[in-house]
């Protein structure tokens, strides 16, 4: 088991995309990973979402809220799913405010050592933060290329694209490739390929 000790955090809301989650849920696991989802929970002490196709029930109880450091440095990778769920993330009580799911995220931008994953739509939840893609190499849903763009972010035309500490990927459909290449990424400390990544991006 190549992630024995290794621990993921994956985003999750309603109108989530159940075939990518699934497969999260298993795959890795199946490396020894400890995996775990976190969402906004609004004061409950946990919440069933819904997911968007065969509005398949999922249940968290683990909020991103006012994480201690500590407890984020413990997570080895976060991962913004597709479907809907950045959509629904991003959604702020006043357009003053920086939505708790951005501030997680750009606390988890903050720190080198957490792979950050991105896939299909989850890009949508940067659009607040624009500047943690700005001039990076990317991939995302052929709908958000506009958005990826708009960014500032380089759009590669690519299933997965990793620049740095930063994974990519199309779509939901492409979940099991972007799964295998954060697993390469983290049982291989995943050093050549950032250097690769972020040497790709400065040229």
């Amino acid at each position: 088991m190549r992630l024995q000790g290794k621990k993921i955090g994956v985003l999750i809301e309603s109108d989530f995309f159940e075939n990518e989650i699934f497969y999260y849920q298993f795959r890795f696991p199946e490396e020894g990973a400890e995996l775990v989802f976190l969402s906004r929970l609004w004061g409950n002490p946990g919440i069933t979402f819904l997911g968007h196709e065969l509005r398949a029930p999922y249940y968290c109880n683990r909020s991103f809220e006012n994480m201690s450091d500590e407890e984020l440095n413990s997570f080895d990778c976060i991962i913004v799913p597709s479907g809907m769920v950045s959509d629904r993330l991003r959604y702020t009580e006043s357009v003053d405010e920086i939505p708790p799911a951005v501030v997680f995220l750009k606390r988890a931008f903050a720190n080198p050592g957490i792979l950050k994953g991105i896939i299909c739509h989850g890009l949508w939840l940067v659009a607040p933060a624009t500047e943690l893609v700005e001039g990076r190499r990317l991939v995302c849903h052929n709908n958000l290329h506009g958005d990826a763009i708009a960014y500032g972010a380089q759009f590669v035309n690519q299933d997965v694209v990793v620049d740095g500490d930063l994974v990519t990927g199309r779509t939901g459909h492409h979940c099991h490739l972007f799964a295998q290449k954060i697993i390469e990424l983290l049982a291989n400390g995943n050093e050549a390929e950032r250097m690769e990544g972020l040497l790709a991006s400065a040229m």
